[in-house]
């Protein structure tokens, strides 16, 4: 376990809700930009699910949030799951789209990474992911969103043809997140626009809020 906190959802279709944070150890990618270095630079803690199940019930928040790293790495990390799902909480789970989410608890609503190239990571995409989020589609509707981090036009028209080839956000909510240090969102906004995209802008709401913080929020 790298981090627990409680914040406001800072992205995805959920972002303004207060929501407590499992931020666990460890990435199999090493992404450019990425803005939780520390979860794999820095040796986690070993800690119980039942633990971290304490943690959670220290808050009012009906929705948790299993990040990371990648928190799929971890082998506890389908049991954390299941048991979160149990206690009837709101329980989202963020990975990075290069390992298999077909096996997941169906309560768990996904957000899947596609990388983009300017990630360096873009490579990592494992195909089988795009029949899982059908498969979840189907089985319940909006329980899986896909989610771009654009850094350049370039990341922005890999994320376009992705989208049209494999007729994405037919079967999940599409989001786009600029990596604002190197695109605007004014930028990404009227590409998107432009094309007229079937997807949802983000900006990370905890950056807004708290500037000056890069950890626990």
């Amino acid at each position: 376990m790298s981090e627990l906190f409680y914040s406001i959802q800072g992205e995805s279709t959920f972002a303004g809700m207060p929501c407590v944070f499992i931020r666990l150890a460890g990435c199999n990618l090493r992404c450019s930009y990425c803005d939780a270095a520390y979860s794999y630079e820095e040796p986690g803690r070993k800690v119980s699910i039942d633990s971290l199940l304490d943690f959670v019930d220290e808050y009012p928040a009906t929705m948790v949030e299993l990040t990371g790293g990648e928190p799929l790495l971890q082998a506890g990390s389908l049991q954390l799951l299941d048991r979160l799902v149990a206690r009837n909480r709101t329980v989202l789970l963020e990975t990075n789209g290069s390992l298999p989410i077909a096996d997941l608890p169906a309560g768990v609503h996904v957000i899947l990474d596609v990388k983009c190239p300017d990630s360096g990571m873009a490579a990592s995409w494992l195909p089988d992911n795009l029949t899982a989020i059908r498969r979840r589609a189907a089985q319940r509707p909006n329980g899986t969103e896909v989610k771009f981090v654009v850094s350049s036009l370039l990341d922005y028209r890999f994320a376009r043809d992705f989208i049209r080839e494999h007729d994405l956000s037919t079967h999940a909510p599409v989001l786009f997140s600029p990596v604002r240090s190197r695109i605007t969102p004014a930028a990404l906004a009227a590409a998107v626009l432009q094309d007229r995209l079937p997807v949802r802008l983000q900006l990370q709401l905890h950056t807004l809020i708290w500037p000056e913080q890069t950890r626990g929020v």
